[in-house]
């Protein structure tokens, strides 16, 4: 699961949308690949190869979330009434598998030069390598955070993630390197990949319990529920919430809930209450799909204050 990213107007004109940075993610990872792979015939080391097997599988993962985003946004069907949203969750477990298996291989990997060690050749040009796409990496993990700041998604969120852990795990590439290369420890470069094999392995644990969340339906953040509840009781007519039931689908807030109205209302007013209640959760929540059932007030409802935690 991922938080709902409320948007912000000022910064949706100039930050890519989801579309655009999964392009642009596919471009930084297939142009690490061929500056890794350069590298690694360079100088052999392990914290390279490490680093080329994570941009590899990351080409893998971008080209996926590519796809996830553009069938996530397809508007709900006769077969998918809420729409395609989790496609950004399974798109992010697919990440996850590919980010482990890449963990395995490289620990299995360093651990195998750490018994048997091989001189670091060519550091120059690995540590050159191993700059230049720091670089990179952040300028898509800066792009990729402004886009989620103005329109969330739980598929960017995914790859950010993972490439917020290369740029981390790439400075540790960066020790093994000049270790290896320029003061004789080839042992230091083994156990660098040694340690972005388990940072790795974390960083896909962590997208297995947020995307899992998301599939099975796990409430909406605190901050989230807070908000809506904030938003639905702000007219005074609505003089209570209860049976609240959110999830989300992507970056879709899906929500359910019953209000308390007064029962001396004639039908189209209260019709008319619930569709302005719908139109401020939207405001609050852009695309939210919202599901309001009006009770009579009566003495087994009772309004629930706007500052009530989520346990509605």
């Amino acid at each position: 699961m991922t938080d709902a990213v409320p948007p912000a107007p000022k910064a949706a004109s100039k930050a890519l949308n989801p579309r655009q940075i999964t392009t642009v993610s596919v471009c930084v990872a297939a142009a690490l690949i061929a500056m890794k792979a350069f590298a690694l015939g360079a100088s052999g080391s392990v914290s390279i190869l490490a680093s080329l097997a994570d941009s590899a599988l990351d080409l893998a993962a971008s080209l996926t979330t590519f796809y996830a985003v553009r069938w996530a946004a397809r508007p709900g069907d006769h077969t998918h009434r809420h729409g395609h949203g989790k496609a950004e969750a399974m798109a992010a477990l697919v990440q996850a598998g590919l980010i482990f298996a890449s963990a395995v291989f490289i620990g299995w990997e360093a651990l195998a030069r750490m018994f048997d060690p091989r001189p670091v050749t060519g550091g120059g040009w690995a540590v050159g390598v191993v700059f230049i796409s720091m670089a990179l990496t952040a300028g898509l993990v800066w792009l990729q955070t402004r886009s989620l700041k103005a329109q969330g998604s739980m598929a960017v969120k995914a790859d950010r993630a993972h490439y917020a852990a290369d740029l981390a795990a790439s400075a540790v590439v960066l020790i093994g390197v000049i270790s290896g290369a320029f003061l004789g420890a080839p042992g230091l470069d083994a156990a660098a990949g040694l340690v972005v094999a388990v940072w790795l392995a974390w960083g896909a644990f962590g997208l297995i319990k947020d995307a899992g969340g998301q599939l099975l339906d796990r409430e909406a953040s605190d901050s989230d529920r807070v908000a809506l509840t904030n938003a639905v009781l702000s007219d005074p007519r609505v003089s209570g919430l209860h049976q609240l039931r959110t999830r989300m689908s992507g970056s879709r807030l899906i929500a359910q809930m019953h209000i308390d109205l007064d029962r001396s209302l004639s039908f189209e007013d209260a019709h008319a209450i619930v569709v302005e209640t719908e139109q401020r959760i939207q405001a609050a929540f852009p695309d939210a799909d919202v599901l309001i059932h009006p009770d009579p007030r009566g003495p087994w409802s009772s309004a629930v204050p706007a500052t009530a935690p989520p346990s509605l």
